[in-house]
């Protein structure tokens, strides 16, 4: 193995792969921007390299595979210009673009915490390991973010309304959930991780063998008995109407989704209902990743985000206080202009 850096992201190539190790332990190897423009630099690197037949991408060592992005910056940047969020957003969507059309096959291991930025750069690879570890979450409306990264085209893809679902309550899935749903390709016991990471080294034109090889059968998937639950009680794209909808049910579980949903940004799950919407019906993912760089940057410079992090992230009080405070007071007008494209000359662009 041959290592070319250091930092917060190792870059090796190992065998015939190339290998993006995330390498901020303290942090869940939450992304920041050098290590998205390290990504960059080596696939791009790589992708000219017949000697680099696949990329791997994991983490070094401790308990999460990415807990996303570095979002006490992003506060920070949006109560000022918002310039150095925007430039991270521009940043971070060209790597998540990148890999979704990268020419070689990319294997995630979402080994641990898989959340917001670590589902933006394991969900576009073509085989995405789950383990017993693995705890899947776009948690965004909590902090009054939206699930950006590419959430808008992949979640409206999942089996009925199983993504509207985990776009509005945040809700975690565990790996054989992951399995069930399609948002993992493989479960893998976490034992055998180095084993596939070493004989793909050796093979990578026998990945999906080698995975299904060492694959196990995962537990049952607690999701699937929550589905039609969950398709019936999030059938609207109206946020209005699914909080009636939980309130008139009166059952236990529809009542621990509403509580849930009263702790989250109205602002946010409303944006996140129309970007499902949208992406669902999209058919480039360039063209979602634009419209979530539109939605990104004005959100980032808006109070509810920048509360969002005060009370979850640096105060830790843990009582947000939402502006407007109710999902009426949000009205069609305020979510169109969060919508609107930006002007030409703002617009992100993939790399050329």
């Amino acid at each position: 193995m041959t290592p070319e850096s250091t930092n917060d992201v190792l870059i090796s190539t190992d065998g015939r792969v190339g290998r993006l190790s995330l390498n901020r332990p303290k942090a869940i190897h939450a992304l920041n921007l050098p290590m998205c423009q390290a990504m960059i630099d080596a696939l791009l690197k790589w992708q000219g390299d017949d000697s680099v037949e696949a990329v791997i991408i994991d983490h070094s060592e401790g308990r999460g595979f990415c807990a996303g992005g570095d979002i006490r910056m992003l506060a920070e940047s949006g109560a000022k210009d918002g310039e150095e969020a925007r430039f991270f957003f521009h940043t971070e969507y060209r790597l998540n673009h990148l890999l979704f059309t990268y020419a070689k096959p990319v294997v995630a291991f979402m080994d641990g915490i898989t959340m917001g930025g670590g589902v933006g750069i394991s969900q576009p690879a073509k085989y995405r390991v789950a383990t017993e570890h693995t705890r899947f979450a776009m948690p965004e409306t909590g902090i009054g973010l939206f699930p950006d990264v590419g959430g808008g085209w992949y979640l409206p893809r999942l089996e009925g309304r199983v993504g509207v679902f985990l776009a509005l309550t945040g809700a975690r899935l565990d790996g054989a959930d992951c399995l069930a749903l399609g948002l993992a390709t493989h479960y893998l016991p976490s034992e055998k991780l180095a084993e596939a990471k070493d004989r793909i080294a050796a093979h990578p034109d026998r990945i999906g063998g080698i995975l299904g090889d060492l694959a196990v059968t995962a537990p049952p998937a607690a999701i699937t008995g929550q589905i039609d639950k969950i398709n019936r009680l999030f059938a609207s794209d109206t946020y209005e109407d699914i909080l009636a909808a939980l309130e008139a049910d009166g059952g236990e579980w529809a009542a621990k989704e509403l509580d849930a949903l009263r702790t989250k940004s109205p602002q946010t799950c409303k944006v996140a209902l129309r970007q499902l919407k949208e992406g669902g019906e999209m058919h480039d993912f360039a063209a979602q990743m634009t419209q979530e760089y539109a939605i990104g940057s004005r959100v980032v410079a808006m109070h509810d985000f920048i509360e969002g992090v005060r009370a979850l992230i640096v105060d830790k009080d843990n009582s947000p206080k939402w502006d407007p405070p109710t999902p009426e007071a949000i009205t069609d007008d305020w979510i169109d202009a969060i919508f609107a494209p930006l002007p030409e000359n703002e617009k992100w662009t993939p790399l050329s």
